[in-house]
């Protein structure tokens, strides 16, 4: 693969589907060991505290990692 080539991925520069501190609507379709809802925007996975499968909910981004984002229910 010539340099051209490679994609954001292959260099670990992705751009992320969220954003910090913005709210998104979405739907929470597991449950994590730790009992937090899981959600996902694009592939990307989202934590949810409080919340369940089936659950649709509206959510402001409090953390961005490389993998995964947490995000907190707007009320």
């Amino acid at each position: 693969m010539g340099y051209r080539e490679r994609s954001f991925r292959d260099r670990g520069f992705a751009p992320k589907p969220v954003e910090l501190g913005k709210e998104y609507e979405v739907d929470i379709k597991e449950t994590s060991r730790r009992g937090e809802g899981i959600a996902r925007i694009r592939g990307f996975v989202i934590f949810v505290p409080d919340t369940k499968p089936g659950d649709h909910v509206r959510v402001k981004v409090t953390r961005v990692s490389s993998r995964f984002a947490a995000a907190e229910v707007v009320k």
